[in-house]
């Protein structure tokens, strides 16, 4: 229930002021939308893992681009623990993106399943804007993690990025990075050696730019 109401609330446009969420408040509101990406070559066996999250009911999901290159197949196991088979259905490298589509299993009614989902951002982020990352370091530990939004846009190795100071560990690429209202403001890209506890995130703008 609580799910739904978020997600109701987070439909409305920006300009309305929609309510701000601390992090365990964001957590339990989008939890369900997340979900860990098992990533398996051609024999079977597992080549990467790593983090996706809802973007529409249909099924429709977001992931890192470098976590799912070159899958043979790709499981989503979600919060209940059941495992999905997504389908990659458009890809960017530059923009580190990768668009699933989620298989709808019906239930007995011949109902088909629709999925929890975060919205994505409209609009730049801003300098110090809040953000939250939340991604799986392992199968079944989820995480989340707050930060601020160090710059909007900055060229990484001639590709527009997000930094930001949330952080970031090995197998939470792919997933979100939310804003306080419960937006996707991006999808968690990877991390910065050259700057210590900095962060790298693809802008919804980008993301949604792949989605289209």
């Amino acid at each position: 229930m609580a799910l739904l109401l978020a997600i109701n609330g987070f439909s409305v446009s920006q300009a309305d002021s929609p309510p701000r969420y601390h992090a365990e408040e964001l957590y339990s509101h989008v939890e369900e939308a997340v979900f860990y990406v098992r990533v398996l070559r051609e024999d079977g066996t597992l080549k990467d893992v790593g983090t996706g999250f809802m973007i529409r009911p249909d099924g429709t999901a977001l992931t890192a681009y470098h976590v799912v290159e070159e899958a043979e197949q790709v499981e989503c196991v979600m919060d209940d623990q059941s495992t999905v088979i997504g389908r990659v259905t458009a890809r960017n490298e530059a923009a580190d993106t990768a668009v699933l589509k989620l298989e709808q299993p019906a239930d007995n009614a011949g109902v088909q399943r629709t999925y929890p989902f975060i919205p994505l951002r409209t609009g730049q982020m801003k300098h110090g804007g809040k953000v939250f990352a939340i991604g799986f370091p392992m199968k079944g530990t989820k995480i989340i993690t707050e930060g601020i939004v160090n710059t909007p846009r900055a060229s990484i190795n001639g590709r527009d990025r997000l930094l930001v100071s949330a952080e970031l560990v090995n197998g939470m690429s792919g997933g979100p990075l939310l804003d306080e209202y419960g937006y996707a403001a991006g999808i968690l890209s990877g991390s910065l050696r050259t700057m210590s506890g900095i962060h790298l995130a693809v802008s919804a703008e980008d993301a949604a730019g792949v989605v289209k």
